[in-house]
């Protein structure tokens, strides 16, 4: 597997907010890659459900490694007619669920359910905001509703791979919300997240992979896992103009806060 070795000079200060580690393309190496990323200098990694079956999938994973949690939501692209958060309702209270998520708009893949997503999408912002859970939010050419409901509801969460320009960002920030930045970051078509990233106070900035997807570069187009979050520390540093561990320490710290884990 590509960039899987220990890195002691890391520490265990990587922490991915936002994985798939359910998706099939990690059915061969499952095994083997969730056991050796600690050794790699992962402290924690959040696996994100899109609806009822990989929400139970990645409830069963948080419970085989200590240091993977996981999220239960509905993702917008797997809205089927009549979908309710009843689905997801019954993993909410497992002591390893950090949040709901991966909830949002996704208006690049459809449109004809606009309506049904910003539904099914409000409810998990309602439900969210009952339970007292962060909520991990996808959101794709849906920045102006997006931005609506959540300043309508107000949730503690993040804006998981971010997209949106330094002003969207600047109203994310006002509700109290965080934003996810991934391998993206190390792109060389992102055009507006570097500057996002230059803005951002410090304790509002966490890392992801978006695994098995959006590797950094040099393996963009390969098999992301946890492990490559160093390569998108080593960018968003050179951005902000710090060190390497500085970015690692504090992302570790402010997932671990707004997941409501010891620190």
């Amino acid at each position: 597997m590509d960039f899987l070795e220990p890195n002691p000079e890391t520490e265990p200060l990587i922490f991915d907010s936002h994985a798939h580690y359910d998706d099939p393309k990690f059915d061969e190496v499952r095994e083997e890659l969730l056991s050796a990323l600690p050794r790699c200098g992962v402290s924690g990694a959040v696996t994100c459900g899109c609806d009822q079956a990989s929400s139970h999938a990645a409830m069963r994973l948080a419970e085989q490694y200590e240091y993977l949690y996981f999220a239960a939501g509905i993702h917008p692209e797997n809205i089927e007619s009549g979908s309710t958060v009843s689905e997801i309702r019954p993993f909410l209270s497992h002591p390893k669920c950090v949040a709901i998520g991966e909830i949002g708009l996704d208006y690049y893949w459809r449109q004809d359910n606009k309506p049904e997503q910003i539904a099914l999408f409000e409810q998990q912002l309602a439900l969210a905001n009952r339970l007292e859970l962060p909520v991990i939010v996808h959101d794709r050419e849906a920045h102006a509703d997006t931005l609506a409901l959540l300043q309508k509801h107000r949730p503690c969460g993040v804006v998981h791979s971010f997209s949106g320009s330094v002003e969207m960002a600047k109203e994310l920030l006002s509700i109290g919300l965080y934003i996810g930045v991934g391998g993206v970051v190390t792109f060389r078509n992102a055009k507006k997240l570097p500057d996002v990233v230059r803005m951002l106070p410090a304790d509002r900035l966490l890392l992801e992979t978006d695994a098995p997807y959006l590797a950094p570069v040099p393996y963009r187009g390969k098999l992301n896992h946890s492990a490559m979050i160093l390569l998108t520390a080593q960018a968003v540093a050179a951005i902000r103009g710090v060190s390497v561990r500085e970015i690692l320490k504090t992302t570790d710290q402010n997932a671990k806060k707004m997941f409501g884990l010891p620190v």
